[in-house]
């Protein structure tokens, strides 16, 4: 767990370069203009079919009407912002996350040698397949929001697993050899999911919501790229202060 929270700060550092803003912001404004457009097109109709599906029908017919709607609002706003989310992502690893790798490669680890096979449509399929996996695993979890609390903790999930997945093939694809990449993703699964969940917490805070994918993309772009420069030299990597403080 060191090298995730290593990753979140270095990402923290990092935000103190203009350049990386633009990265950020390029897919979160396109995701803020279609979350915007979704919410004013089928949010409303989205709460009105959702009040006709169990359990807030049952809700209704007990009389407790107030709480379905409740529960509706929630469930419109979750489908809503979790397409957000997902296109934001595939935007980020298709098109913004090779720029921010390449920029904060040659920031920090100049000297790690690329040596792997990098390929736009293996990237574009790994994130597509993804994307899949992610829409697929949501709506057959979808009746466990019926148990309290999984209403909040499966879609983070399935976001924090859609950032492992799709961002950790994306940094490593061009810089570890298919050996390596095989050894990485064995011993650092654990962390990379917890990684990827704790950057997906961002997508409930207000306004940092849009910019997670980003925020997402950022860390693993820290955390592959030391591990992968761990691996090389075969002992951890001594960070000081002063190291920190660059961006």
């Amino acid at each position: 767990m060191t090298l995730v929270f290593l990753a979140l700060r270095r990402s923290i550092a990092a935000l103190g370069r203009g350049r990386v803003w633009v990265y950020i912001l390029v897919p979160t404004v396109m995701a803020m203009l279609m979350m915007l457009v979704l919410s004013l097109v089928f949010l409303d109709q989205l709460i009105a079919s959702l009040i006709e599906q169990p359990p807030m029908s049952w809700m209704t017919a007990w009389g407790a009407v107030w709480v379905a709607h409740l529960f509706a609002a929630l469930g419109g706003w979750a489908l809503i912002l979790s397409l957000c989310y997902l296109v934001a992502m595939l935007l980020t690893a298709v098109l913004v996350l090779p720029l921010m790798l390449k920029d904060q490669a040659a920031v920090r680890y100049a000297e790690l040698a690329p040596m792997g096979n990098d390929s736009f449509i293996g990237s574009l399929w790994v994130s597509l397949s993804a994307s899949i996996l992610f829409i697929a695993g949501w709506l057959v979890t979808l009746p466990l929001w019926l148990l309290p609390g999984l209403g909040l903790i499966l879609p983070l999930f399935w976001m924090g697993w859609l950032n492992r997945r799709t961002f950790a093939y994306d940094v490593l694809a061009g810089y570890a050899t298919p050996d390596e990449w095989r050894t990485l993703r064995q011993q650092h699964a654990w962390p990379l999911l917890a990684l990827g969940l704790l950057v997906a917490m961002l997508a409930y805070v207000p306004f940092l919501g849009l910019i997670a994918p980003s925020l997402a993309a950022l860390a693993f772009v820290h955390y592959g790229l030391e591990a992968l420069r761990r691996m090389r030299n075969g002992a951890v990597v001594s960070v000081s202060e002063a190291e920190e403080g660059r961006s």
